[in-house]
């Protein structure tokens, strides 16, 4: 057992082998070095999706021939989808960029690392200087989260810049749960997750998890989790406008009309106080509000929503009883009810439901993980909370939230004169321009910057149009911790992986473009790399040891940072975070507790042990309790009462997802084109009798952003009124350099959307439920 570990109560943590031991050099690059020409293995964490699956590599001098499932790794135990399978032909894509690339005559062309950064260091601060801050507008894209420079360094670019401008890929997935956790708790990362292993009744709404692998619950072989919910005598309810592969094992699937899934929870929240069986357990010393909601929902029931819903009043409150009278039970939401109207409210109802039935936070329910790099438990006590709106867009008005603008309002930032608009941007891992509404004006509005630098591996429909381009290594050139996705997994473990070959020459590590980017951004160009980590080391440790509940308070910061080991300064930052820790080692205070050296002497992860209840720790709300009613939501209500009353006429778009994609940037990897990868325009049968359309035939489809081509695929897996388009596609503009995405380019869902449809508490483009006309192009 791992002793000594800091937790908010006393619950011993396993591990699948012995602490101590020697340092592992298993997936060390050194050991690459030395076996350049001979077959060997190496592990790897998969970077592909968010199951974090572990890989064993096989690799023939410096190239990775092949990828399996890690049958020993303490989380997903051999588990291995077609991307992870995928991982040598996308790490060895040809079209990576693998040098530098600056704008030079109107062209962009090959440069070495040191004349990349003197650009920027030239061209970006005169633009600060003359225009200040606000002139910034940064976008940070989904495969941020999935490397792990890319948790560890954008924040040193953005805060030190100024930068309010900040767009992510989060309000065009998740923001609306990041509003409701932090609503509820005071802490917008306090997102509970549903204990797979353990529950009796899962309820998912709007997710597919047999084609995403999960999502916000991390959770490799999530099939096979469900297939054990269903062994062991449990319930799968699943909420879905199509017959998913998830819907197809379900005990109970319920084909909701799009963008109606918070009053269908509404009105379970409803039955549930209307029939007496709400029962908070032992969770009610900690919550406030149940009489407010109570209240709140009183004009949702299933009579009023079932129309709106096209769901039976009966059968909503058949699942209420089911929910309320399962032994533990657990609501899950994901994409398909956080990109609608009223995403946030949705994402709170969730909660409120897994509040009411007293499953929040009890082991079956949905518990809160705890990773091996969050803040070590401190006593439970009132927090500041959460406040949304704290500055506004110059444009549009919209308010922040999370301390990011909407990304649907970035072209607008840019191409709407006036002192502040955005005039530089930074792109990190993101393509906008597919995957955010109304790609073609940002594509025109970027072309109108005075800079633009992007940091990514491909020349994409975003990142033609930057000054200068910073190419990160391939993966397996890497070393990978999951610092965001271990903090959403379904049990507490901690792995890591260091590169699996070496790095290429004339490549930089991501850390390290990213270190240089921050110094030549911020007046320090020509430093060396490693100042930001230093930097960071000793501002951390300084606040550590001046911090009464730190295990280190009152040692010298100076003497702590000499403890800490690793090849790299980024690798002596894990160590200082890992020993700061929960299950850390506090400098010396726990001999047996977590640091890197332990971390690295179990190659296949350590396994820290089943979700375990610790709310009264993590509240950080102004009452020290779950707010169930917090006011912004109680003032916006009202307005999802007032869609029980809308005409249901016309046809809706919702998105879908496929295992072998992950948003816009793995159309390039040829063994997972085609199959069920593939973008057309799922219908059913009766819409498309009723508009003269046959399977194949290409149909125009009309939003309020504009209107694409794409071919017809007739199926009943999507119910009428209904018609499905994945997002990610539209690979046909000019200029970039991607070939089999160019060669299969697909149609740009987004650009049916104009922007101007939001959940308005999180910024969130509403991709799902959006009204579209339909008709063969023969017609139009």
């Amino acid at each position: 057992m791992l002793a000594g570990y800091a937790r908010p109560a006393a619950h011993p943590r396993t591990t699948t082998a012995a602490p101590g031991g020697p340092v592992s050099a298993i997936s060390d690059a050194r050991a690459a070095q030395s076996a350049t020409d001979k077959t060997r293995t190496a592990l790897r964490i998969c970077p592909l999706c968010e199951a974090t699956c572990g890989l064993t590599l096989t690799i023939e001098g410096t190239r990775v021939t092949g990828a399996r499932g890690d049958q020993d790794d303490v989380f997903s135990k051999g588990f291995i989808c077609p991307k992870g399978a995928s991982f040598g032909e996308l790490d060895a894509d040809p079209d990576r960029l693998r040098t530098p690339l600056v704008r030079k005559d109107g062209r962009l062309q090959e440069a070495s690392w040191d004349e990349a950064f003197d650009v920027i260091a030239e061209r970006l601060r005169p633009i600060v200087e003359a225009h200040g801050p606000d002139a910034l507008g940064i976008m940070l894209g989904n495969p941020n989260v999935h490397t792990m420079a890319g948790g560890l360094y954008p924040r040193l670019l953005i805060s030190p810049l100024r930068i309010r401008k900040v767009f992510s890929a989060s309000t065009l997935d998740q923001m609306p749960k990041h509003v409701s956790s932090g609503l509820l708790f005071g802490d917008p990362f306090a997102i509970p997750v549903p204990d797979l292993d353990h529950t009796d009744h899962l309820l998912l709404i709007g997710a597919n998890p047999l084609e995403s692998n999960g999502s916000l619950c991390t959770a490799a072989d999530f099939p096979g989790k469900l297939k054990e919910l269903k062994k062991r005598g449990g319930t799968l309810t699943v909420v879905d406008p199509r017959r998913t592969r998830t819907a197809r094992m379900a005990t109970r699937h319920l084909a909701v009309r799009p963008g109606s899934d918070g009053l269908l929870l509404g009105a379970l929240a409803y039955t549930l106080f209307e029939e007496g069986i709400v029962e908070l357990g032992d969770l009610g010393a900690y919550v406030a509000g149940v009489d407010q909601v109570r209240e709140a929902l009183g004009q949702f029931t299933p009579e009023a929503v079932a129309d709106a819903c096209d769901i039976p009043a009966e059968e909503i409150r058949t699942v209420a009883r089911e929910l309320a009278g399962a032994q533990t039970a657990a609501v899950y939401g994901r994409i398909g009810a956080s990109t609608v109207e009223f995403g946030t409210l949705t994402s709170w109802l969730v909660d409120v439901l897994n509040v009411l039935t007293g499953n929040l936070d009890r082991p079956g329910g949905a518990l809160f993980p705890l990773s091996a790099t969050d803040k070590a438990p401190r006593p439970a006590a009132p927090g500041k909370g959460f406040a949304l709106g704290r500055w506004k867009s110059r444009v549009s008005g919209h308010p922040e939230a999370k301390g990011e603008l909407p990304a649907a309002a970035l072209a607008e930032e840019i191409d709407t004169p006036g002192d502040d608009r955005i005039r530089a941007v930074f792109t990190i891992a993101a393509n906008p321009v597919l995957s955010a509404p109304d790609g073609n004006r940002l594509d025109q509005a970027l072309e109108s910057l005075d800079f633009m630098v992007s940091v990514d591996p491909y020349l994409n429909e975003t990142s033609r149009h930057a000054d200068v381009v910073l190419p990160p290594p391939p993966p397996a050139q890497s070393a990978h911790f999951d610092f965001a996705f271990n903090a959403l997994a379904v049990r507490n473990q901690v792995r890591y992986t260091r590169a699996a070959v070496p790095l290429e020459e004339g490549l930089l590590q991501e850390s390290e473009i990213l270190s240089r980017l921050i110094l030549a951004a911020t007046g320090m160009h020509g430093m060396p790399a490693e100042t930001v980590d230093r930097m960071v080391i000793e501002s951390t440790l300084g606040k550590a040891v001046a911090d009464p509940l730190q295990q280190v308070h009152g040692r010298d910061p100076k003497e702590l940072a000499e403890e800490l080991t690793g090849d790299s300064t980024v690798e002596q930052r894990l160590d200082m975070m890992l020993r700061l820790g929960p299950y850390g080692d506090g400098f010396g205070a726990h001999p047996e507790g977590l640091t890197l050296a332990r971390l690295l002497a179990h190659p296949h992860g350590i396994d820290l042990g089943p979700l375990q209840p610790r709310i009264p720790q993590l509240l950080r709300t102004r009452s020290g309790k779950v707010e169930l009613l917090p006011e912004p939501i109680a003032e916006h209500l009202p307005r999802l009462a007032a869609a029980m009353d809308r005409t249901h006429d016309g046809l809706v778009l919702i998105g879908r997802r496929h295992l072998r994609s992950n948003n816009s940037w793995m159309h390039n990897v040829r063994t997972l084109a085609g199959g069920s990868n593939r973008c057309t325009l799922q219908m059913h049968p009766d819409d498309a009798r009723r508009l003269g359309l046959t399977d194949g035939e290409q149909a125009r489809v009309k939003g309020d952003g504009g209107e694409i081509e794409v071919p017809v695929e007739i199926t009943d897996t999507v119910r009428t009124g209904v018609v499905s388009l994945p997002h990610g596609w539209g690979h046909d503009r000019p200029g970039t350099r991607m070939s089999v995405a160019h060669a299969s380019p697909g149609a740009n869902y987004n650009q049916l959307l104009d922007g101007t449809r939001l959940d308005v508490l999180s910024g969130t483009a509403v991709q799902n439920g959006v009204p579209v006309q339909v008709a063969p192009v023969s017609t139009t």
